[in-house]
This record gives structure tokens, C-alpha cells and sequence, in this order.
């Protein structure tokens, strides 16, 4: 396997920095089967590209399409399978939940919506609807109470299959929030992604009283990317809409693994960039609190947590620090991120879901790789 290592450049003379800039100067990236490497202090540049290597040749790996580590704002590796390059959109899956999220706590800031408040769902808002109870703060923790069942076997009997791919795809909205209660709000965790489709319309809402499927659709892009996108010098990122015009939050926004790192990045730094506060550093506290009924979840985002015991571990509380959170999505992909290493690490590709253990185990390698400070 062929590599282009920076560090050696750096050696000869030929290349002045060990690293560039994630929000600075576009550079070269590297080409489908390369790993481009940079010198970090206190990590070994060879360990570092043998635990690449496998993750990008062994078989149980299966298959890794990118792979970008970020260090203190700067790209320090970064590497293609054959047939994808930096310019390549990937998609989300369930890492567009966090993204979502983000857009839901700008709207709070705004003073648009409001944690704590019933969530504004008109049929829900009808006298004597249980719903009504839900608020906002239920559905970013995954908690509202609705009946859901997620990734269930067969696949077409699971809420989300039925939403984003049968009956309820045109109006996934409609779908979503039609569900009854089968708990009291804030009493369950139940994993969902209606949920986030329900918290996109919620924010589609308050920018626009349309009906119409494309000014809906307007309304929501521009807001992303004024109030997210351009400020975080992301280009690639396009999210997808149903046919009324709702947003997919949960499960669809294309990016590539830059765009997707300097997503990772934003969260790292709370919410600013360059020191400019384009997020309430209380709003990414909150994302990054355990929910009430789990630890392991936060406002729409997974955390380092142990988990219930008999649960299984959803990241690397016995290997890396307790800082650490993850944007993780359908198979395989994740934005991992480490405060206190600095570090941020974007996987994408396309392994089974019940194959990914292999992978999620070597991604934590790697990121132990890296120290503190």
C-alpha cells in the first residue's frame, strides 16, 4: 500500500508545517489509497499508519471509504479508498440527528423556541391530548413518550423504515407525530429517528407559516446555511427533504469528511470558531449532558458514559477520556470527538451494522494513540 508520509517531507526540508489548516488554506488531499500523515508531537507517526492500514485492508473492516483526524484544528491524517477522494459527499445517517440539534439550540437562542415549552406540534396542542406534554427538551433526549419501534426485525414493520421509505415517506412529518403515547413524556428512552424528522418541521415552522413544499424547503436551507453552514466555512453539506418540504434531520445530509470534521470541530471548541460564538456554549453543555434515563445520551449526540449494567457500550468508557462524544450514523459512520486530546475523528463508509464492532474498536485505537493537551 502505497503513502505519502508528511513527516518525511518535513524531514527533507521540502515541507515547512506538519500540518494544515481544517479552516485555513486548502491543500492537497490525499489520493484514493494514500495516507497522508502529519508530525504529532508524542505519537508515534508509524504506529499511527499501521492501525490506518488496518482499518482501511483488514477484511473485518469492511469497508472504509475515509478517514480524516483532526488535532487541535489542524488535519494531521487523512485517507481515500480507491474511488473517493475530499471531495466526495457522504451521507449522514443518524449523524444529521446532531446537526439538528445544533439548529434547534440556534432557535433557542434566537428566542424562537424554547426548551422546556410544550413542543409546538399543532394536533398535539388540541384540549386534552397527552401530547401535549411533550416538550422540547423530551425529544432531543429521545424521550417523548411516543409509540416507536426502531430497526425492528422484519425491517418494513420498523417506524423509521415505514417513515423515511413506505406509507409515511411523502409527509414523513404527518407520519411521525401521529403516533400515540405509549409512556409518559420523560419517563423512556426510545431511540427514534421520527423523532428528529418531528424537531425539523418544529424549526421549518417557526421560519415560515408555507404550506408550500418548496418554501419550506427555501426557508430551511437558507437558515442552515447562514446561521450554520457559511459561518463554519462548510460547502458540501446538502440535506434532503421530503415532499412537503421537512427536512430528513434524522437519517439524510450529504457531506464530505472535511466539511463533516469541521462539524466535529465546532462542537469541540463549543460552539465558536476563531473565537467567534456562533453557538451558545450552553446549548452545547446541554447536548453534551446525559439524559435522565441514559447516560450514554446526551441532546441528540452519544457520550463516553458506562452504560446500564447488561447494556452494551456505545463508545470507549474504559479506554478514553470521559469527554469524548460521537455524531454516529448507519453503517459506520461517526464524527468522534475528544476535548481534552484535541482531537476530532471522522470515519465514513459502509459496514453492516452488525459487523461494525471490528471497526468502532479500531477507531478507539487510534484515537488512544493521541495524548492529552
Amino acid at each position: 500500500m502505497k503513502h505519502r508520509i508528511l513527516l518525511a517531507l518535513a524531514a527533507t526540508g521540502l515541507l515547512g508545517a506538519t500540518a494544515f489548516s481544517l479552516y485555513g488554506i486548502e491543500s492537497k488531499a490525499a489520493d484514493g489509497g494514500e495516507t497522508m500523515i502529519a508530525a504529532v508531537p508524542g505519537v508515534s507517526t508509524e504506529a499511527l499508519s499501521a492501525e490506518i492500514d488496518r482499518l482501511f485492508a483488514e477484511d473485518e473492516m469492511e469497508e472504509t471509504r475515509a478517514l480524516l483526524i483532526v488535532r487541535g484544528g489542524e488535519i494531521v491524517a487523512e485517507r481515500y479508498a480507491p474511488g473517493y477522494d475530499r471531495d466526495t459527499r457522504f451521507i449522514s445517517w443518524s449523524m444529521a440527528k446532531s446537526v439538528t440539534a445544533v439548529l434547534v439550540g440556534l432557535m433557542v437562542a434566537d428566542g424562537r423556541l424554547a426548551l422546556d415549552a410544550p413542543a409546538p406540534v399543532p394536533d398535539w396542542q388540541r384540549p386534552g391530548d397527552p401530547r401535549g406534554a411533550i416538550t422540547l427538551r423530551h425529544l432531543l433526549h429521545m424521550a417523548s413518550g411516543l409509540q416507536h419501534t426502531e430497526a425492528g426485525d422484519p425491517p418494513y414493520e420498523s417506524d423509521e423504515v415505514r417513515m423515511l421509505f413506505l406509507d409515511g415517506r411523502n409527509d414523513m412529518v404527518r407520519y411521525a407525530a401521529s403516533q400515540p403515547l405509549e409512556a409518559e413524556p420523560g419517563s423512556k428512552f426510545e431511540y427514534s429517528t421520527n423523532t428528529t424528522v418531528i424537531l425539523s418541521d418544529i424549526i421549518t415552522r417557526q421560519l415560515t407559516d408555507s404550506k408550500d413544499p418548496e418554501v419550506r424547503r427555501r426557508a430551511m436551507l437558507d437558515y442552515m446555511r447562514g446561521r450554520l453552514f457559511e459561518p463554519l466555512g462548510i460547502t458540501s453539506m446538502v440535506p434532503e427533504f421530503d415532499s412537503s418540504g421537512t427536512m430528513i434531520g434524522g437519517s439524510i445530509i450529504q457531506g464530505n469528511a472535511r466539511d463533516w470534521a469541521k462539524f466535529g470541530e465546532f462542537l469541540r471548541n463549543k460552539g465558536s470558531i476563531a473565537g467567534n460564538q456562533f453557538l451558545t456554549r450552553g446549548w452545547v453543555d446541554f447536548m453534551l449532558t446525559s439524559s435522565p434515563n441514559n447516560p450514554t445520551y446526551g441532546g441528540h449526540i452519544w457520550l463516553n458514559k458506562p452504560n446500564a449494567a447488561g447494556q452494551r457500550k456505545i463508545l470507549y468508557p474504559d479506554l478514553l477520556p470521559g469527554d469524548v462524544f460521537a455524531a454516529q450514523g448507519h453503517l459506520g459512520q461517526f464524527v468522534i470527538v475528544s476535548p481534552s486530546q484535541r482531537l476530532t475523528i471522522v470515519r465514513l463508509g459502509k459496514t453492516q451494522d452488525n459487523e461494525l464492532d471490528p471497526v468502532k474498536a479500531q477507531l478507539g485505537k487510534i484515537a488512544a494513540l493521541f495524548p492529552r493537551g
